[in-house]
């Protein structure tokens, strides 16, 4: 109350203020002016004004998809799911937080996709910045690096499903199988490779709640959650073994 006081005493001031700054703007005839967005389609003039219109609202669309192609054609699928399974497997509810987990995905996505996207900056881009190619060419060239690091993380047999279910001919070599085709190919290598080393992660944390749970029925301890017990010694574990650095190296490996 005594820090809402001195305001309070203010307000006949600030009443005051207003009232003669209205007062002098109506006696002099001068309102207020208030700005104004016009928002409108016109009609074009030349057929390069349709061609710009098109480009802006095609960019417009990609970069709205530019979250949905990171996760689709890198290294960010397995990533975020393999930290997810280490984090339930540890029963560390929300230690690391939903947060953290994505930060770190996404840095380590950075670094692992790092020498593709130098790629398509050398060959693409920087190309077609200085005129040397066309913009179907920068395209072209853009899209072959993630292909083949799309490629070389993918099952034969998720390409060969995704063939079938678009009931194409057989390709003949890679290059002729439609980006469209290896994506969801990629998807699906990515979430059987994320759910293996998952399987893995949880072995040992299943033994230490096991030993825990026997422990304690062996002791009477019927009614003390197993679980209250066991999560210290996951993280001690965990601790000792230098559990980030193998499970970030062993990702990082697994895309070599």
């Amino acid at each position: 109350m005594l820090a809402v006081r001195p305001i309070i005493r203010l307000w006949p001031m600030i009443t005051a203020a207003l009232l003669v700054i209205l007062s002098t703007t109506v006696a002099w005839g001068a309102p207020v002016p208030l700005p104004s967005l016009n928002i409108g389609v016109g009609t074009a003039t030349r057929p390069g004004e349709v061609a710009t219109t098109v480009q802006i609202f095609l960019l417009l669309t990609v970069l709205s998809l530019a979250p949905s192609l990171l996760i689709m054609t890198t290294s960010f699928t397995r990533i975020v799911v393999v930290l997810s399974f280490l984090r339930t497997a540890m029963g560390t509810q929300q230690a690391p937080s939903n947060q953290i987990i994505l930060a770190l995905s996404l840095f380590l996505t950075f670094f692992i996709m790092t020498p593709v996207w130098q790629q398509i900056n050398q060959e693409a881009y920087q190309p077609f910045k200085s005129g040397a190619i066309s913009q179907e060419q920068a395209f072209v060239k853009a899209v072959a690096p993630v292909r083949k690091f799309m490629l070389t993380q993918t099952r034969e047999k998720d390409l060969a499903l995704f063939v079938s279910l678009s009931k194409q001919e057989r390709p003949r070599n890679a290059d002729e199988i439609p980006t469209l085709t290896i994506i969801p190919a990629f998807m699906i290598s990515e979430l059987r490779t994320a759910f293996q080393i998952g399987f893995l992660i949880y072995i040992p944390f299943i033994v230490i709640d096991m030993v825990v749970a026997s422990v304690l029925m062996s002791m009477g301890m019927m009614m003390l959650p197993p679980v209250m017990i066991s999560m210290p010694f996951k993280i001690l574990l965990f601790v000792l073994v230098d559990g980030w650095g193998l499970v970030i190296g062993s990702l990082v490996k697994s895309f070599g």
